[in-house]
């Protein structure tokens, strides 16, 4: 993204002027121009990120503007067909035509968008397959993408798109006859780089109200977004000093440094991530609009599937409701359930059949993630891991109790979050390296060259950061996870402290700015991060 005028929801571009003048215009406006003044914000903002690939977001908003309008029709005509007769038969026959005219309609909307997804974000990696194909075979064709350019944020529009059209289908909405109303929801400009998803009940209502911007919302949307911004500038960018070197030439470094460098991978991925949100969530509130939180505190989880339930929450929500249950629901996949429990029992051919619809969930997370095999194989590893643990549970539940290990216990907990670590540490490094033979090549030499010594004799500062921005990175780390057990606790704010939040709010936005301006990792040696999920 380095060249367009707003590199990253961190930058001054962002916060220091489009936010500022956007709240400005926004607030003299009357309140049914509002969502307008959003709306074109929102055009601007993508204009200025990915010039004139706003086409392609207008384009997928106009083809689900439309899928809705002809799902509606088709939907009013079959209530006039059913109501003409009695005829039960006849009756099940017209909802049977009609539902599978529905289905045609979503059919096409989803190739159309997800072919210009397609067209844009794989066609290079598919290209490729097919031409390997070709060579085995002795069909010599070398395949040259074009260049169009990947517009940000188009996997996380695409899926806001499919969710509107599903939605519509089930009828768990009513088509939207505004085009405006739509266009804003699909290009909400805080969402634009990395999510959150939503869906069209959440947000709609909110982003079309136009409420003025309130003082509250105001002072806690600044505090949101000044703890992203510290998790970014503080943590994320420092961290990238180390990761950096690390993953462009892993041949270079010893088994613990690239094995340090995976944890730290996962901490600045988390920060990055998690500190972005926080500023979507923190603009969006400042506007009245209520985004859905996209993580709850992942690192306390107890296995892979919970960390996947508290991290990226709402790309997995649209996994489970969009691709698991659907496929779960599926004929063949009943038909397969049924025979699978005849011949490996009623367990263990619940968990199969479940398999296919989670091998779907992954192979998808794998591909949305990016255009590569280092994402196939992410999502296989994830497949392969939350399968086998729901195979095995029968067969670790027995050694549990021979053992005689209460579930409960603090320590038993303590090791499952730990072995939770191991498992997204390995799944990150996967994530991050440079290809799958690159991904291996660093287990292989985390698995040979390990050495715990060579954590305290300094060898491992030579990627990039010295003794201080470890110091600076623990105390951040150390001030996250308090907060995060707070909240895991359920701990609630005083009473007192509710009666005088706006004035907490405000010193806890001021003290927030100084760490900021203190131990923020910029000036000379620095470079600022690309954020890292919008290029999904």
């Amino acid at each position: 993204m380095n060249g367009h005028i707003i590199n990253s929801f961190c930058s001054l571009a962002f916060l220091g002027a489009f936010v500022p003048a956007t709240a400005l215009i926004y607030t003299l406006s009357p309140q049914r121009v509002r969502p307008w003044v959003l709306l074109l914000a929102s055009y601007a903002c993508f204009w200025l990120i990915s010039g004139k690939l706003l086409v392609l977001l207008i384009a997928t908003t106009l083809v689900t503007y439309l899928t809705g309008l002809v799902l509606g029709r088709v939907r009013a005509e079959q209530r006039e067909a059913v109501a003409g007769t009695r005829d039960r038969a006849e009756r099940r026959a017209i909802k049977a035509r009609y539902r599978n005219r529905s289905r045609m309609v979503v059919g096409f909307s989803a190739l159309a968008s997800v072919g210009i997804l397609v067209s844009v974000k794989y066609l290079g990696f598919l290209g490729g397959i097919a031409s390997s194909l070709g060579t085995l075979v002795g069909f010599e064709w070398h395949f040259v993408p074009p260049k169009i350019g990947v517009p940000t944020g188009i996997s996380f529009y695409t899926l806001q798109a499919l969710s509107y059209v599903f939605d519509v289908y089930r009828s768990t909405i009513e088509p939207e006859r505004n085009p405006m109303r739509l266009a804003l929801f699909m290009g909400f400009f805080p969402q634009l780089m990395e999510g959150p998803i939503c869906r069209y009940g959440e947000t709609a209502d909110q982003l079309a109200a136009g409420e003025p911007i309130r003082t509250d919302n105001l002072v806690n949307g600044l505090v949101r977004i000044a703890w992203g911004v510290a998790k970014i500038i503080i943590v994320a960018d420092r961290l990238n000093l180390y990761v950096k070197p690390v993953f462009a030439d892993y041949t270079a470094w010893s088994g613990t440094v690239i094995a340090l460098g995976a944890v730290l991978y996962t901490f600045q991925l988390y920060c990055d991530f998690s500190g972005t949100i926080d500023i979507v969530i923190g603009v969006g509130r400042i506007f009245g609009v209520r985004l859905p939180e996209n993580f709850r505190q992942p690192f306390f989880s107890r296995t892979a599937s919970e960390f996947w339930q508290r991290w990226h929450i709402t790309l997995g929500a649209w996994l489970r409701d969009y691709v698991f249950y659907p496929v779960s629901l599926s004929s063949p996949v009943k038909r397969f359930a049924r025979g699978a429990r005849k011949v490996f029992g009623t367990r263990t051919g619940s968990v199969l059949s479940g398999g296919v619809a989670l091998f779907c969930v992954w192979i998808l997370n794998g591909l949305w993630h990016g255009s590569g095999w280092q994402y196939l194989f992410f999502g296989m590893y994830y497949f392969v891991t939350i399968l086998a643990s729901g195979l095995l549970e029968p067969l670790f539940s027995g050694m549990r109790r021979a053992l005689k290990i209460d579930p409960s216990a603090r320590p038993w907990i303590v090791f499952q979050v730990l072995r939770t670590w191991t498992i997204v540490f390995v799944g990150e490094l996967i994530f991050r390296a440079e290809g799958v033979r690159a991904g291996i090549g660093m287990l292989g030499r985390i698995a040979s060259g390990f050495s715990p010594a060579a954590l305290i004799d300094g060898s491992v500062l030579a990627p990039g950061m010295d003794a201080a921005d470890f110091a600076v990175v623990a105390l951040f780390a150390v001030a996250m996870l308090f907060f995060g057990l707070w909240r895991e606790l359920g701990c609630r704010t005083p009473r007192p402290a509710l009666q005088h939040r706006i004035g907490i709010s405000c010193a806890a936005l001021a003290a927030i700015c100084v760490v900021i301006i203190v131990f923020g990792a910029y000036g000379q040696g620095y470079v600022p991060l690309d954020p890292i999920y919008a290029q999904f």
